[in-house]
């Protein structure tokens, strides 16, 4: 289980962002005992720097009863309620203000914390604090799929697509509750292992983008060196997609990230490492092509939970080692080792 303060880490480097000395700060001084706790506190300091600087304005369409003309007169609701005599219309218009996809579903997700039992009283407290400081015109709106994929869909990037993370992550983590208008119970998303996954992949992938500058970090796909009688058989092949590639002139370092319990299994009464992972690893070295003097190296990487565990083979003339990384010591001592581990 990852300490939580060492979580923070792991979600910023994720979210492709630094950590910030003024988080830092609350998450390195804050006792928490569960990540729901980390997560709010979070999201109560991006929520109170974004105001501070400002939240973002767009454009809204509003229908209203006015006295004076604006925008598209609705004759329909005007006549059917009579509004002409009395000198009233109704008007569709575009409004420039704070009432955004964003910013109430921020809003709505604070509501949410603000009613969870499950946070300490004083930290509801400041949920309640920061929330009167939004505007009056912004509806909070209750985090769900549809919502979080809209929001998505517009791309809101630096400080704005870390509130989103931020906000996405807390809906993942709560559990699903008969009364929408109740208090919401949330689980620790720790123990679930896809989501975890996913998290380890892209902290891995982004710590390296952030961290160092000798090789270039992405995620590509790797095309398969093989020959069909029919071209359209060569579409049935499945994708291979790297979680992690670092390229340099001399190098290329394919690295995989596995997020399971132990790098080793029992077979037959011995410990084992698990197939299907060195079996993905060996089919993305064989087929990726390299330039001349490039070497070519694998790695797969676990988090350490059951064993340490450090070997090193030549699979078909390539460097491949297999090491786990143990992300429940202090932080300094984790981003050590990923940046030894491609030295």
């Amino acid at each position: 289980m990852i300490p939580i303060q060492n979580l923070y880490y792991l979600l910023c480097y994720a979210w492709n962002r630094l950590p910030e000395r003024e988080e830092l700060l609350a998450t390195e001084t804050g006792a928490f005992h569960r990540p729901l706790e980390l997560l709010t506190r979070v999201l109560l300091v991006a929520t109170r720097r974004q105001l501070r600087q400002g939240l973002p304005v767009a454009y809204t369409e509003r229908t209203e009863e006015l006295g004076e003309l604006r925008g598209r007169v609705q004759l329909a609701p005007t006549l059917s309620r009579d509004l002409l005599r009395r000198g009233r219309i109704v008007c569709e218009f575009d409004e420039l203000g704070p009432d955004t996809a964003l910013t109430r579903l921020v809003l709505g997700t604070l509501q949410q914390l603000s009613r969870t039992r499950s946070l300490p009283t004083a930290l509801r407290h400041e949920v309640r604090v920061v929330m009167r400081r939004f505007p009056a015109a912004v509806t909070p709106e209750l985090p769900t799929a549809a919502t979080l994929r809209a929001v998505r869909r517009l791309r809101p990037v630096g400080q704005l697509g870390f509130l989103l993370s931020v906000c996405e992550l807390i809906y993942q983590s709560a559990l699903p509750t008969p009364d929408a208008t109740g208090a919401t119970r949330f689980r620790d998303f720790r123990r679930d292992e896809t989501l975890m996954a996913r998290i380890f992949e892209q902290f891995v992938r982004n710590f390296y983008r952030l961290e160092q500058r000798r090789f270039r970090v992405l995620s590509e796909t790797i095309q398969w060196q093989a020959e069909a009688e029919a071209p359209d058989a060569l579409h049935l092949l499945p994708t291979m997609i790297t979680d992690t590639s670092l390229e340099s002139p001399e190098r290329k370092i394919i690295l995989d990230t596995k997020y399971y319990a132990a790098a080793l299994k029992p077979r037959y009464n011995q410990q084992k490492l698990i197939s299907p992972h060195l079996y993905q690893l060996y089919a993305y070295l064989q087929n990726q092509p390299i330039a001349p003097e490039q070497q070519l190296e694998g790695i797969l990487l676990y988090p350490a939970a059951a064993q340490a565990l450090d070997v090193r083979y030549s699979l078909g003339g390539h460097p491949v080692r297999i090491i786990t990384l143990d992300l429940s010591q202090p932080w300094q001592q984790i981003a050590n080792e990923l940046l030894r581990l491609i030295d």
